[in-house]
């Protein structure tokens, strides 16, 4: 018996993963608010007057999305997928920006949840793209927690889940990555 409510969105992860083209349609409207609370997340950060709208980054970030082969497993990696390709969309823009100038007149970002507050200048894109590069490559899981919470908007129950890690590991990843990139971008 069909779901009254239509299918979950992994079934329908699923069912393009293996093929269906239909899937893809029916999936689009029903993630479509959560990839722009992600787009908005991002766009908040974003310096004034940037060109990029936020219905523009998700379907970027979609269109992206539907040429990866990738092993879809649930909501939450979507979203985290997600998540990530609007932040490569973002850096590309900043970077192709800052290389038509003379310094670093890139777009400024900042990570919520007071994580660089006391800090005097926001971090530009490119130097918090750059620190997040430096921190994967000595502890990529607590570089994924922070994209995950911060830009991906998941909670720590959902990280836990998609690092296969316990909530307690993620809200002390979270803290030191916090202070890593405090200290990297002072």
């Amino acid at each position: 018996m069909p779901d009254p409510e239509g299918p979950s969105v992994t079934e329908l992860l699923h069912r393009w993963r293996d093929g269906d083209e239909r899937a893809l349609g029916e999936l689009f409207p029903i993630v479509y608010d959560e990839l722009r609370r992600i787009a908005g997340r991002y766009m908040r950060s974003e310096r004034e007057g940037h060109t990029l709208q936020a219905t523009a980054l998700v379907h970027e970030a979609f269109v992206r999305l539907v040429k990866m082969r990738v092993e879809w497993q649930d909501r939450v990696h979507f979203k985290s997928v997600a998540a990530g390709a609007m932040r490569r969309i973002l850096v590309d823009r900043a970077r192709a920006r800052a290389s038509g100038r003379r310094g670093r007149a890139a777009a400024k970002v900042t990570l919520g949840d007071d994580l660089l507050a006391s800090h005097p200048r926001q971090p530009m894109l490119i130097d918090l793209d750059d620190a997040m590069t430096r921190l994967a490559s000595i502890d990529a899981r607590k570089s994924r927690a922070i994209e995950l919470k911060h830009f991906g908007g998941l909670t720590h129950e959902e990280i836990a889940a998609l690092l296969d890690v316990s909530v307690p590991t993620v809200v002390r990843d979270l803290k030191q990555a916090k202070a890593w990139l405090y200290k990297e971008l002072s």
